[in-house]
């Protein structure tokens, strides 16, 4: 099978993405590899965008207007073009992190490598996490990384000294290579600085509780899918600098009760559309007379077989047969139509 271009340049730019992330997870990987390959990565990446979309991507001489040329070859965009092509907001999260990126490339002694590592860690995770869903976005999801990408083991994080040793490593990083951050975050704004885009932290909490053989390890959750409460409470622990270093086991009042979040992941999973808390699920509860209001005179007059007020939450949680009377209701394409009045979002 012939394949375009296009096609070709993206496989290139996956090769080097691989690479990198491989890098950045050996226990002796060297930053400046990852540097490098993510930077080819994006690079590659955004050339076979503008190839599919037919946007000539090479420079052209300001006075002739022919293509300039090297080595008798046409001279393509450099990465820094391109993302001021791609990305026309100069304020925009994933641009202003990728840029960071390009001007740490030539700047990395090696012998500050390690510390230079573990200072820009959420912004490396935002760098990669950026590249997949702009590959996904503009070639489809059959082309995604996901698959191949695995969530690192650390030990060094999980005990109150291993963090120390971390922020120790972070604050001997060389005068010059802190000072050229902190000028590129400058004339950031600090909404941007904060926005995950850029700077992708993370927080890992053990999960505790009867499992199902739809959990996996890992569970990213999305914020615009919980609700004003449980958004709340993960802001609040995304900002403590706590460190779990036991876990203990105890009675659980609400223990197998869902969120509204959880419903709407785990009612998404079986689904082959979009499916929301916010409208999605909201309506539906609403229309079914699942539970009251919020702010309602009796917050316990709920559908007992689908969900429960919490009283030590002061909020809903709701049960597995509620999953599976969502499906029921709304399971199919024709079901959604039917039940929403409009069309569902197929999933990319």
């Amino acid at each position: 099978m012939a394949y375009a271009r296009w096609h070709h340049i993206l496989m290139e730019s996956h090769r080097h993405a691989l690479k990198a992330v491989d890098e950045w997870n050996l226990s002796g990987g060297d930053f400046s590899d990852f540097l490098t390959h993510m930077h080819k990565a994006w690079h590659y990446l955004l050339h076979a965008e503008f190839h599919k979309a037919k946007i000539d991507y090479h420079y052209r001489d300001s006075k002739t207007g022919q293509l300039v040329l090297i080595d008798g070859e046409p001279k393509a965009w450099d990465l820094e073009w391109c993302l001021k092509q791609r990305y026309t907001n100069s304020a925009d999260a994933v641009r202003l992190n990728a840029e960071l990126f390009v001007a740490l490339r030539n700047k990395v002694e090696h012998r500050y490598e390690h510390n230079l590592k573990i200072a820009t860690g959420g912004k490396a995770q935002a760098l990669v996490m950026n590249y997949e869903q702009e590959m996904v976005a503009h070639f489809g999801v059959m082309y995604s990384l996901a698959d191949r990408l695995r969530f690192p083991i650390s030990v060094q994080a999980l005990t109150a000294d291993g963090r120390e040793q971390l922020q120790e490593a972070a604050k001997k990083l060389p005068q010059k290579t802190r000072d050229l951050v902190a000028r590129f975050e400058a004339a950031i704004d600090p909404a941007v600085l904060e926005d995950l885009k850029y700077d992708y932290r993370v927080r890992l909490i053990p999960i505790v509780g009867s499992k199902t053989d739809a959990d996996l390890a890992i569970d990213f959750v999305k914020l615009d899918d919980l609700n004003e409460a449980e958004r709340t409470i993960m802001v609040e622990a995304g900002r403590l600098g706590t460190v779990i270093t036991k876990v203990k086991h105890v009675e659980v009042a609400d223990k197998d009760k869902l969120l509204p979040g959880q419903v709407a992941r785990l009612v998404e999973e079986q689904l082959p559309f979009e499916f929301h808390v916010h409208p999605e699920h909201t309506e539906m509860w609403r229309r079914l007379g699942v539970r009251p209001a919020q702010n309602c005179a009796d917050p316990y007059g709920t559908d007992a077989r689908y969900c429960v007020y919490s009283e030590t939450f002061k909020t809903y949680t709701y049960k597995a047969a509620w999953v599976k009377r969502v499906i029921s209701e709304v399971g199919t394409v024709e079901k959604y139509r039917n039940f929403f009045g409009k069309e569902p979002r197929v999933k990319r």
